[in-house]
């Protein structure tokens, strides 16, 4: 007898140019089998939604009459309505937002009005107050996160995402879609702090592990190829929802065209690790198939998705390298850096401190950092006395005896 499956993924036929009324009746209708999801928010008296649809106005772009890079108006407005039919939480809306000096609040929030007409409320991950959040299991390559304190009392997670191509990541879908939920400078740290070679592989997972999305809805009516903004429009045609983050990207890389089993650097994972194989493979999801619930009347591909290439395979090969021979070699000077540079972000490259400082938000690409090693990684890293984030630098050994396994 075959046992029943721990995930269940749903996708449907929606047509791009379909009225917001038949791309609701789809997303019943795909959601409507997630027994476990409903569960969940059933009981919730607080449910926080993270969507991708914060952008100033003047910056959003279109294609065949669908947001291209952002979830679409239409495919929020079906989830905001159905989860206002389905139950009585309260219902919160988060994302990061950055508002310049002299800006209106909330001016590239623009899908206000949605949030209005159903009494939902916004909270920006960006701003305080927050709080510290142990990743269950000890995390994957940190111990800690500093996260919108709108998690601390949520009963539930919903994680609502574009289907696009990503061109550090490979695709993004509902698992990078929480890539947004940790706050910049001046409360947090730099982007490119997480979103580092090896790091981000590990660091998405740990934000999965953390928020536990329970309901996660791919937005395909249109999709992007090549990257994560300025890529090329895909008609797609499909919604996609599931129960748990990782099963749910699984199935939805599967309709993008993409072996979810797949990883570095194999497309469309060429610059680092697939996060949803990482995740499985430390016990959070699947990515195979034949454990997934998985029922679409859409077959792959849904269209050509690629990420783009813009370094060559030696280049990103060694920078992968030298970034783990960095973070180990961290680990091993350690209390050297401690006395030196305790407080301080520093920038490591082939074991000298090439910079150092309080905020490395402002300094440009680390290409022009490179002093002229543009094949040798910078890796940055806070010399923290406490710890705090407790980073796992055995990921950087692993890391660094399987790249090295790879001709």
């Amino acid at each position: 007898m075959k046992l029943a499956a721990n995930y269940t993924v749903r996708a449907a036929h929606c047509d791009h140019r379909a009225t917001d009324e038949e791309i609701y009746a789809t997303l019943c209708d795909i959601t409507k089998p997630l027994t476990r999801s409903w569960k969940k928010l059933g009981s919730a008296k607080k449910v926080v939604i993270k969507t991708n649809m914060v952008m100033p106005p003047d910056r959003i772009t279109y294609f065949e009459g669908r947001r291209r890079e952002l979830v679409d108006d239409a495919v929020m407005y079906a989830t905001l309505r159905l989860l206002r039919e389905r139950t009585n939480a309260q219902l919160v809306v988060t994302d990061t937002t950055h508002r310049h000096p002299g800006e209106q609040p909330f001016s590239d929030v623009n899908f206000m009005p949605l949030l209005d007409e159903f009494d939902v409320e916004f909270v920006n991950s960006n701003e305080p107050p927050f709080e510290i959040y142990d990743v269950p299991g000890g995390g994957l390559m940190f111990s800690r996160y500093l996260l919108s304190a709108c998690f601390a009392d949520a009963d539930a997670v919903v994680s609502v995402a574009k289907m696009k191509s990503h061109a550090f990541m490979g695709i993004t879908l509902c698992l990078k879609n929480l890539f947004g939920l940790p706050p910049m400078p001046p409360h947090g740290k730099t982007r490119s702090y997480f979103h580092h070679i090896i790091r981000l592989s590990y660091v998405l997972p740990d934000l999965g592990l953390i928020t536990q999305p329970c309901l996660n809805i791919i937005d395909a009516l249109t999709g992007q190829s090549g990257r994560e903004w300025g890529g090329e429009g895909r008609v797609c045609d499909a919604l996609i929802a599931g129960d748990h983050v990782i099963a749910t990207d699984a199935c939805g890389a599967k309709l993008m065209g993409h072996d979810p089993t797949s990883d570095w650097p194999m497309a469309p994972f060429k610059r680092d690790r697939n996060a949803l194989l990482v995740a499985a493979e430390n016990g959070f999801g699947t990515v195979n198939l034949s454990e997934i619930d998985f029922q679409s009347d859409v077959e792959p591909p849904l269209a050509v998705f690629d990420a783009d290439e813009p370094d060559s395979k030696q280049t990103v090969k060694s920078w992968r390298i030298t970034t783990c021979e960095q973070g180990l070699f961290y680990r091993e000077h350690q209390n050297e850096m401690l006395d030196k540079y305790a407080g301080e972000y520093i920038y490591l490259q082939d074991g000298e401190v090439v910079w150092n400082g309080p905020d490395p938000t402002n300094l440009g690409s680390r290409r022009d950092l490179s002093r002229g090693k543009k094949d040798r990684a910078l890796w940055l890293k806070l010399v923290d006395p406490g710890d705090v984030e407790g980073e796992h630098f055995e990921v950087y050994g692993r890391n660094l005896a399987m790249i090295r396994k790879i001709t």
